[in-house]
């Protein structure tokens, strides 16, 4: 099955591979170079230690079989590198900082950058980057703010992705409906789209993912482009309760509830069911929010889809925002006695070339605005408008307690999608729940 990176539980990889018992114990110490101990990293002294997470056979093939022989060839040296599945990537981090033998370089979602810079676990990257090209600077800056806390740069975006809004050429051109521009636009033309049959809706004009966790997600893209924000800009003060925040979840409860609804599957989890089940590819939706990832995964499933599928822009409503960022990144122990090595892996791993086939072996986006034009976007159109978004991106806020704040936002969007409390209310509810957790960080 296909999962989300950004809503399945423990962040799995988005194109996680389901494996062999064996293969599984295989991945988890899977690596080349030598092994052993020794001081603020995994391996041999003489030795780069290097954890990745997840299990996706494909990525796990590429990175021990071609990408890390290649950086061992170009730098002389030996790399280990091992997978760990995502649920185990943090206690295991905290045990190898605990026992001062964690990685050199270790993959991880943006989420915990935050933590590990408060606990000064990681390195500041700025200099690092500073130092780099401006060509280079320049064509990775659209994902460097998912791996930034307080303004400095922890984490390097090693994959990315974001969400936008897929339709079906096909129904939307049998309804003589034009393509939305605008939230506004998009909730005229689903009102078009919509297909009832006694009281109940056969087709659905527009879906946005409202599944738990999703939900926020989705709420961050329509605040967004209403100009406004989730967190203050010191992340020490819960802003999602203004009137931009209001005026998106009454948009957003809109669409499944009351006379003009555009949908009745409030809370299907459609992100992560089998790609040909998605209501786009069955035709029971003519609009849903996506990943390029699991566009991809739709044509595949449904071949004859790669023509009927359009993906839009970021819509607009004040301004045009959407969620999206890096899914992963590589982080620089702070502890490391290799740390010039470890820069130059990640390096390594962010250059054009290295990258695009990275991104290709999980089914992301590549971090670099060049790659619209690489081998991979080129060949699969579908994911263009991926790239071209992402300047548009907004990410989750990096304070150390943005999960607990989350989940406690997450649950009053419920309330107001399912009619249980104005937006208002619900905002103003899960402002007061959260602030102190915002306080205590």
């Amino acid at each position: 099955m296909i999962t989300n990176r950004w809503t399945a539980v423990g962040r799995r990889g988005f194109l996680a591979v389901a494996v062999s018992a064996g293969v599984l114990l295989a991945a988890t110490a899977c690596g080349t170079g030598g092994g052993g101990s020794g001081s603020g990293g995994a391996g041999a002294a003489d030795t780069l230690t290097v954890w990745f997470p997840g299990n996706s056979a494909p990525e796990i093939e590429l990175v021990t079989k071609t990408l890390v022989p290649e950086f061992e060839s170009a730098n002389k040296t030996r790399v280990q590198v091992t997978f760990v599945d995502w649920a185990q990537m943090s206690p295991k981090l905290n045990a190898g900082f605990a026992g001062n033998n964690a990685p050199d370089v270790f993959g991880h979602g943006p989420a915990v950058a935050a933590g590990f810079a408060a606990a000064k676990r990681i390195e500041p990257l700025d200099a690092r980057i500073a130092a780099l090209p401006e060509a280079d600077r320049t064509d990775l800056a659209p994902y460097l703010a998912s791996g930034q806390v307080a303004g400095g740069q922890y984490l390097i975006p090693l994959g990315g992705n974001g969400v936008l809004v897929a339709y079906r050429k096909d129904l939307l051109e049998k309804a003589g409906v034009a393509e939305p521009a605008t939230w506004a636009e998009a909730a005229e033309a689903a009102g078009k789209l919509t297909v009832r049959e006694g009281g109940a809706i056969q087709r659905a004009g527009l879906m946005l993912q409202s599944a738990k966790i999703q939900r926020v997600q989705s709420f961050q893209a329509l605040i967004g482009s209403e100009g406004g924000e989730l967190l203050s800009s010191d992340g020490k003060e819960v802003t999602w309760n203004s009137p931009e925040g209001v005026k998106a979840l009454e948009y957003f409860a809109g669409l499944y509830s009351g006379d003009g609804k555009v949908s009745d599957q409030l809370g299907l989890d459609f992100a992560n069911q089998p790609a040909g089940q998605n209501p786009l590819a069955t035709g029971k939706a003519a609009m849903v929010t996506a990943t390029g990832g699991q566009i991809l995964q739709m044509v595949k499933a449904v071949p004859d889809l790669a023509s009927k599928i359009g993906v839009l822009p970021p819509l607009k409503a004040v301004d045009a925002k959407t969620f999206g960022g890096a899914t992963t990144g590589l982080f620089v122990n702070a502890d490391s006695k290799k740390k010039d090595l470890a820069w130059k892996f990640v390096e390594f791993m962010v250059s054009k070339g290295v990258n695009e086939r990275y991104a290709e072996s999980v089914g992301g986006l590549p971090v670099r605005a060049s790659a619209a034009q690489g081998a991979y976007v080129t060949g699969q159109p579908l994911l263009k408008p991926f790239i071209d978004a992402a300047p548009a991106y907004v990410g989750s806020p990096n304070v150390p307690a943005w999960v607990q704040v989350r989940d406690v936002l997450d649950k009053h969007l419920e309330t107001a999608l399912a009619g249980k409390a104005t937006a208002k209310q619900a905002l103003d509810d899960a402002a007061a729940e959260a602030g102190p957790l915002l306080t205590a960080q």
